[in-house]
Protein backbone atom coordinates (compact mmCIF):
# COMPACT_ATOMS: atom_id res chain seq x y z
CA UNK A 1 0.00 0.00 0.00
CA UNK A 2 2.84 2.11 0.88
CA UNK A 3 4.65 1.72 -2.07
CA UNK A 4 1.34 2.44 -4.17
CA UNK A 5 0.88 5.66 -2.56
CA UNK A 6 4.66 6.49 -3.42
CA UNK A 7 3.83 5.93 -6.93
CA UNK A 8 0.74 8.72 -6.92
CA UNK A 9 3.83 11.20 -5.62
CA UNK A 10 5.49 13.07 -8.50
CA UNK A 11 9.07 12.84 -7.87
CA UNK A 12 11.53 15.02 -9.72
CA UNK A 13 14.89 13.30 -9.12
CA UNK A 14 14.24 9.27 -7.46
CA UNK A 15 16.83 10.56 -4.52
CA UNK A 16 13.87 12.43 -3.09
CA UNK A 17 12.42 9.57 -2.29
CA UNK A 18 14.30 8.75 0.71
CA UNK A 19 13.10 12.33 1.63
CA UNK A 20 9.69 12.21 1.03
CA UNK A 21 9.51 9.13 3.03
CA UNK A 22 11.36 10.78 5.70
CA UNK A 23 8.50 13.46 5.99
CA UNK A 24 5.64 11.28 6.03
CA UNK A 25 7.02 9.38 8.93
CA UNK A 26 7.71 12.65 10.62
CA UNK A 27 4.49 14.66 9.51
CA UNK A 28 2.12 11.98 8.89
CA UNK A 29 1.62 13.04 5.43
CA UNK A 30 3.67 13.31 2.20
CA UNK A 31 4.05 16.83 0.79
CA UNK A 32 2.58 18.79 -2.01
CA UNK A 33 5.64 20.91 -2.70
CA UNK A 34 8.75 19.29 -1.54
CA UNK A 35 10.61 23.24 -1.70
CA UNK A 36 9.31 23.83 1.60
CA UNK A 37 10.48 21.36 3.65
CA UNK A 38 13.75 21.07 2.12
CA UNK A 39 14.01 24.86 2.71
CA UNK A 40 12.71 24.36 6.53
CA UNK A 41 15.20 21.50 6.82
CA UNK A 42 18.84 24.23 5.70
CA UNK A 43 20.32 25.98 8.01
CA UNK A 44 21.67 28.98 7.57
CA UNK A 45 25.45 27.81 7.79
CA UNK A 46 24.63 26.25 4.73
CA UNK A 47 25.21 28.54 1.50
CA UNK A 48 22.49 27.83 -0.96
CA UNK A 49 20.80 30.19 -3.68
CA UNK A 50 17.75 29.89 -5.09
CA UNK A 51 17.70 32.78 -8.37
CA UNK A 52 20.62 34.72 -7.23
CA UNK A 53 19.09 34.61 -3.36
CA UNK A 54 20.32 32.87 -0.56
CA UNK A 55 17.80 30.55 1.10
CA UNK A 56 17.85 28.57 4.74
CA UNK A 57 15.10 28.16 7.35
CA UNK A 58 15.00 31.15 8.78
CA UNK A 59 11.99 33.21 7.04
CA UNK A 60 9.84 29.82 8.13
CA UNK A 61 11.06 29.63 11.30
CA UNK A 62 10.06 33.63 11.87
CA UNK A 63 6.66 32.21 10.38
CA UNK A 64 6.12 28.41 11.91
CA UNK A 65 7.09 30.58 15.54
CA UNK A 66 3.69 32.26 15.18
CA UNK A 67 1.84 29.55 13.62
CA UNK A 68 2.29 26.89 16.48
CA UNK A 69 2.13 29.14 19.29
CA UNK A 70 -1.29 30.06 17.74
CA UNK A 71 -2.07 25.99 17.36
CA UNK A 72 -1.08 25.36 20.90
CA UNK A 73 -3.27 28.14 21.96
CA UNK A 74 -5.83 26.93 20.44
CA UNK A 75 -6.05 23.13 22.01
CA UNK A 76 -4.52 24.46 25.52
CA UNK A 77 -7.72 27.10 25.11
CA UNK A 78 -9.79 23.98 24.75
CA UNK A 79 -8.97 21.40 26.33
CA UNK A 80 -8.54 23.26 29.90
CA UNK A 81 -11.85 25.13 29.72
CA UNK A 82 -12.27 26.60 32.86
CA UNK A 83 -8.14 27.86 33.78
CA UNK A 84 -7.29 31.35 33.57
CA UNK A 85 -5.24 33.48 31.17
CA UNK A 86 -1.96 33.15 33.59
CA UNK A 87 -2.50 28.77 33.56
CA UNK A 88 -3.20 28.57 29.79
CA UNK A 89 -0.26 30.88 28.88
CA UNK A 90 2.21 29.26 30.99
CA UNK A 91 1.07 26.02 29.47
CA UNK A 92 1.68 27.27 26.20
CA UNK A 93 5.07 28.57 27.31
CA UNK A 94 6.42 25.26 28.40
CA UNK A 95 5.47 23.55 24.80
CA UNK A 96 6.54 26.07 22.71
CA UNK A 97 10.00 26.77 24.22
CA UNK A 98 13.40 25.65 22.77
CA UNK A 99 14.26 22.88 25.40
CA UNK A 100 11.24 21.13 24.72
CA UNK A 101 11.04 21.49 20.87
CA UNK A 102 14.81 20.51 20.26
CA UNK A 103 13.69 17.52 22.22
CA UNK A 104 10.64 17.11 19.89
CA UNK A 105 13.25 17.45 17.12
CA UNK A 106 15.36 14.72 18.46
CA UNK A 107 12.49 12.35 19.25
CA UNK A 108 10.67 13.19 15.84
CA UNK A 109 14.04 12.25 13.95
CA UNK A 110 14.13 15.90 12.61
CA UNK A 111 17.43 16.51 13.90
CA UNK A 112 18.59 14.12 11.53
CA UNK A 113 17.25 15.50 7.91
CA UNK A 114 18.83 18.95 8.61
CA UNK A 115 21.55 20.25 6.49
CA UNK A 116 24.17 22.24 8.14
CA UNK A 117 27.94 23.24 8.70
CA UNK A 118 29.28 20.07 10.77
CA UNK A 119 31.54 23.34 12.48
CA UNK A 120 28.51 25.00 13.36
CA UNK A 121 26.76 22.31 14.82
CA UNK A 122 28.40 22.08 18.78
CA UNK A 123 27.94 25.30 18.98
CA UNK A 124 23.90 25.86 18.33
CA UNK A 125 21.90 24.37 21.16
CA UNK A 126 18.23 25.55 19.19
CA UNK A 127 19.32 23.88 15.45
CA UNK A 128 16.59 21.30 15.94
CA UNK A 129 13.68 23.59 17.54
CA UNK A 130 14.17 26.10 14.94
CA UNK A 131 14.17 23.68 11.90
CA UNK A 132 11.01 22.05 14.15
CA UNK A 133 9.39 25.90 13.26
CA UNK A 134 10.36 26.16 10.56
CA UNK A 135 8.76 22.92 9.55
CA UNK A 136 5.48 24.13 10.85
CA UNK A 137 5.72 27.15 8.68
CA UNK A 138 6.19 25.02 6.08
CA UNK A 139 2.97 22.87 6.28
CA UNK A 140 0.87 25.98 6.92
CA UNK A 141 2.53 27.04 3.19
CA UNK A 142 1.76 23.89 1.62
CA UNK A 143 -1.71 22.69 3.14
CA UNK A 144 -2.80 25.24 5.65
CA UNK A 145 -3.93 26.11 9.28
CA UNK A 146 -5.72 22.59 9.63
CA UNK A 147 -3.06 20.62 8.57
CA UNK A 148 -0.47 22.49 11.32
CA UNK A 149 -3.76 21.55 13.98
CA UNK A 150 -3.55 18.04 12.96
CA UNK A 151 0.28 17.77 12.97
CA UNK A 152 0.63 18.90 16.79
CA UNK A 153 -2.77 16.98 17.66
CA UNK A 154 -1.90 13.60 16.52
CA UNK A 155 1.96 13.50 15.91
CA UNK A 156 3.11 15.55 19.03
CA UNK A 157 0.29 15.56 21.67
CA UNK A 158 -0.78 12.24 20.70
CA UNK A 159 2.46 10.32 21.25
CA UNK A 160 5.26 12.78 22.74
CA UNK A 161 3.65 14.54 25.10
CA UNK A 162 1.37 14.54 27.41
CA UNK A 163 -0.82 17.97 27.97
CA UNK A 164 -2.23 17.89 31.45
CA UNK A 165 1.34 16.76 32.50
CA UNK A 166 3.06 19.59 31.07
CA UNK A 167 0.25 21.61 32.20
CA UNK A 168 1.22 20.95 35.84
CA UNK A 169 4.59 20.92 35.97
CA UNK A 170 6.46 23.40 38.13
CA UNK A 171 10.02 24.51 36.70
CA UNK A 172 11.33 26.40 39.90
CA UNK A 173 13.31 28.58 38.32
CA UNK A 174 14.02 30.75 41.51
CA UNK A 175 15.18 28.12 43.08
CA UNK A 176 17.99 27.03 40.50
CA UNK A 177 18.95 30.52 40.69
CA UNK A 178 18.84 30.84 44.37
CA UNK A 179 20.90 27.31 44.68
CA UNK A 180 23.61 28.56 42.20
CA UNK A 181 24.12 32.17 44.26
CA UNK A 182 24.44 30.02 47.19
CA UNK A 183 26.95 27.90 45.72
CA UNK A 184 28.69 30.66 44.50
CA UNK A 185 28.38 33.35 47.65
CA UNK A 186 26.89 35.66 45.26
CA UNK A 187 24.38 38.28 47.45
CA UNK A 188 21.11 37.76 45.33
CA UNK A 189 17.60 40.09 46.19
CA UNK A 190 14.16 39.59 44.00
CA UNK A 191 13.12 43.78 44.08
CA UNK A 192 9.54 44.11 43.12
CA UNK A 193 9.82 47.39 41.05
CA UNK A 194 5.93 47.85 40.24
CA UNK A 195 2.49 46.54 40.63
CA UNK A 196 -1.07 47.84 38.72
CA UNK A 197 -4.20 46.48 37.07
CA UNK A 198 -4.37 45.86 33.44
CA UNK A 199 -7.52 46.45 31.54
CA UNK A 200 -9.24 43.43 33.04
CA UNK A 201 -8.61 44.76 36.83
CA UNK A 202 -6.19 41.95 37.68
CA UNK A 203 -3.18 42.41 39.36
CA UNK A 204 0.17 42.95 37.71
CA UNK A 205 3.39 42.16 39.51
CA UNK A 206 6.98 43.50 38.33
CA UNK A 207 10.24 42.51 39.48
CA UNK A 208 13.87 42.43 39.10
CA UNK A 209 16.48 40.52 39.70
CA UNK A 210 19.59 42.32 41.68
CA UNK A 211 22.82 40.29 41.81
CA UNK A 212 25.81 41.59 43.88
CA UNK A 213 23.86 45.30 43.49
CA UNK A 214 23.48 44.64 39.83
CA UNK A 215 20.50 44.44 38.20
CA UNK A 216 19.65 40.79 36.19
CA UNK A 217 16.63 40.46 34.21
CA UNK A 218 12.81 41.53 34.89
CA UNK A 219 10.09 39.42 34.77
CA UNK A 220 6.36 40.33 35.12
CA UNK A 221 3.12 38.06 35.84
CA UNK A 222 -0.14 37.94 37.52
CA UNK A 223 1.32 36.97 40.76
CA UNK A 224 4.61 37.71 42.96
CA UNK A 225 5.62 34.53 42.48
CA UNK A 226 5.23 34.60 38.37
CA UNK A 227 6.97 37.48 37.80
CA UNK A 228 10.09 36.45 39.97
CA UNK A 229 10.00 33.08 38.51
CA UNK A 230 10.09 34.73 35.18
CA UNK A 231 12.71 37.15 36.23
CA UNK A 232 14.96 33.95 37.49
CA UNK A 233 14.42 32.33 34.15
CA UNK A 234 15.70 34.85 31.98
CA UNK A 235 18.74 36.11 34.64
CA UNK A 236 19.82 32.16 34.54
CA UNK A 237 19.32 32.45 30.31
CA UNK A 238 21.90 36.01 30.42
CA UNK A 239 24.21 34.47 32.98
CA UNK A 240 24.54 31.29 30.55
CA UNK A 241 24.82 33.03 27.04
CA UNK A 242 26.54 36.56 28.50
CA UNK A 243 30.07 36.04 30.16
CA UNK A 244 30.05 39.58 30.50
CA UNK A 245 27.67 39.96 32.76
CA UNK A 246 28.94 37.12 34.79
CA UNK A 247 32.41 38.41 35.19
CA UNK A 248 30.41 42.05 36.14
CA UNK A 249 28.70 39.87 38.94
CA UNK A 250 31.95 38.27 40.43
CA UNK A 251 33.96 41.37 40.30
CA UNK A 252 30.97 43.11 42.53
CA UNK A 253 31.18 40.03 44.96
CA UNK A 254 35.40 40.51 44.86
CA UNK A 255 35.40 44.17 45.73
CA UNK A 256 32.55 43.55 48.35
CA UNK A 257 34.40 40.77 49.80
CA UNK A 258 37.70 43.13 50.26
CA UNK A 259 35.99 45.74 51.84
CA UNK A 260 34.47 43.43 54.29
CA UNK A 261 37.75 42.29 55.01
CA UNK A 262 39.52 45.55 55.57
CA UNK A 263 40.71 45.66 59.35
CA UNK A 264 38.53 49.04 60.82
CA UNK A 265 41.39 51.54 61.55
CA UNK A 266 39.66 53.18 64.83
CA UNK A 267 40.09 51.06 67.87
CA UNK A 268 37.11 51.80 70.23
CA UNK A 269 38.63 52.52 73.76
CA UNK A 270 37.76 50.50 77.03
CA UNK A 271 37.08 53.33 79.23
CA UNK A 272 33.56 52.93 81.27
CA UNK A 273 31.45 55.70 81.25
CA UNK A 274 29.36 55.82 84.57
CA UNK A 275 26.61 57.55 82.71
CA UNK A 276 23.67 56.04 84.16
CA UNK A 277 23.04 57.78 87.34
CA UNK A 278 20.91 59.97 88.03
CA UNK A 279 22.82 63.01 90.09
CA UNK A 280 19.09 64.94 90.77
CA UNK A 281 17.46 61.80 92.24
CA UNK A 282 21.19 60.60 94.37
CA UNK A 283 21.21 63.87 96.65
CA UNK A 284 17.66 63.22 97.88
CA UNK A 285 19.55 60.11 100.08
CA UNK A 286 21.30 61.72 103.06
CA UNK A 287 24.64 59.99 104.07
CA UNK A 288 24.09 56.53 106.56
CA UNK A 289 24.84 57.70 109.89
CA UNK A 290 25.79 55.02 112.45
CA UNK A 291 24.73 54.93 116.61
CA UNK A 292 26.15 52.64 117.78
CA UNK A 293 25.57 49.20 115.99
CA UNK A 294 22.30 50.64 114.22
CA UNK A 295 21.89 52.10 110.86
CA UNK A 296 19.31 54.95 110.33
CA UNK A 297 18.60 56.54 106.63
CA UNK A 298 17.20 60.22 106.86
CA UNK A 299 15.06 61.05 104.15
CA UNK A 300 12.93 64.00 103.64
CA UNK A 301 9.35 63.60 103.58
CA UNK A 302 8.94 66.91 101.34
CA UNK A 303 10.85 65.59 98.75
CA UNK A 304 8.89 62.41 98.40
CA UNK A 305 7.37 61.91 94.55
CA UNK A 306 3.36 61.22 94.48
CA UNK A 307 4.37 58.04 93.47
CA UNK A 308 5.64 56.47 96.61
CA UNK A 309 2.71 58.01 98.44
CA UNK A 310 1.73 55.51 101.14
CA UNK A 311 -1.08 57.57 102.08
CA UNK A 312 -3.48 54.54 100.93
CA UNK A 313 -1.48 51.91 102.72
CA UNK A 314 -2.99 50.85 105.95
CA UNK A 315 -2.59 48.29 108.86
CA UNK A 316 -5.37 46.58 111.05
CA UNK A 317 -2.86 45.50 113.99
CA UNK A 318 -1.79 48.40 115.93
CA UNK A 319 0.08 50.91 114.65
CA UNK A 320 2.75 50.27 111.54
CA UNK A 321 6.30 50.45 112.22
CA UNK A 322 8.35 52.75 109.91
CA UNK A 323 10.59 49.95 108.59
CA UNK A 324 6.93 48.01 107.42
CA UNK A 325 5.84 51.20 105.66
CA UNK A 326 9.13 51.28 103.94
CA UNK A 327 8.64 47.55 102.87
CA UNK A 328 4.86 48.00 102.22
CA UNK A 329 5.65 51.05 99.65
CA UNK A 330 8.80 49.49 98.25
CA UNK A 331 6.18 46.40 97.28
CA UNK A 332 3.47 49.00 95.77
CA UNK A 333 5.76 50.47 93.69
CA UNK A 334 7.34 46.97 92.04
CA UNK A 335 3.57 45.97 91.92
CA UNK A 336 2.35 48.95 89.98
CA UNK A 337 5.82 48.84 87.39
Amino acid sequence: MLRNMISRVRLPFQKEKELYLSLHKVLGFYPNHIGYYKQALMHKSVVAREKGKRINNERLEFLGDSILGAVVSDIVYKHFERKGEGFLTNTRSKIVQRPTLNRLAEEMGIIHLIKYNSNISSHNNYTGGNAFEALVGAIYLDQGYKACMKFVEKQILRHLINLDKVAYKEVNFKSKLLEWSQKNRIQIEFVQTDMHKDEKGSPVFSCMVMLEGIEGCPGTGYSKKESQQIAAKETLNRLRKNPKFIDDVFAAKTNRTKMEEEPVQCVPDTEEKVDFINASKAEETQPVERFNDTVEVKVETAAVDDEFDLSDIKTTVGEPSREDIIAAAEAAAFNEG
